[in-house]
């Protein structure tokens, strides 16, 4: 098992009680982000800047089991049908039988904003948020370990 961040979008402060708990459990901490971001990580895989160039890269490195962090409900829906778990950077888990309904509220709101509507942006992270994460990751990664 290991953990997989999606880098590209992910707060600094969610990197790091990634980096933190995969320590404190012996769970290689993978990062994926485009050259265009300067990551620290002894596991880090720099790809290029074209569309969905990471999102490619994190599934093919993806195998069952793996813990994947992305604000990504695609990318969340791939490895989830590759049996890994996934979960945002706010501490949302992503399941299989609600995934579905995420990707079709954002291509709503994809078509809204085509159409000349505007929707509003994601809150300015918290400490709250980063609590929330790092409970929600570690139950997560108790269970992957349960189960594994």
């Amino acid at each position: 098992m290991k953990i997989i961040v999606d880098a590209d979008a992910c707060p600094k402060s969610a990197l790091q009680i990634c980096f933190k708990l995969g320590l404190q459990h012996k769970i290689e901490v993978w990062t994926v982000a485009s050259f265009d971001h300067n990551i620290l990580s002894e596991h880090h895989i720099t790809v290029g800047d074209n569309s969905q160039e990471a999102d490619l890269k994190i599934l093919n490195v993806t195998k069952a089991g793996d813990i994947i962090i992305t604000q990504d409900f695609g990318l969340a829906a791939m490895v989830l049908g590759k049996g890994a778990y996934a979960m945002g950077p706010k501490g949302q888990a992503y399941h299989p039988e609600t995934i579905d309904f995420l990707l079709e509220e954002r291509e709503l709101k994809a078509k809204f904003r085509r159409s000349g509507g505007r929707t509003k942006g994601p809150k300015k992270r918290t400490g709250d948020d980063d609590e929330a994460f790092a409970k929600s990751l570690s139950q997560l990664i108790q269970t992957a370990l349960n189960l594994g």
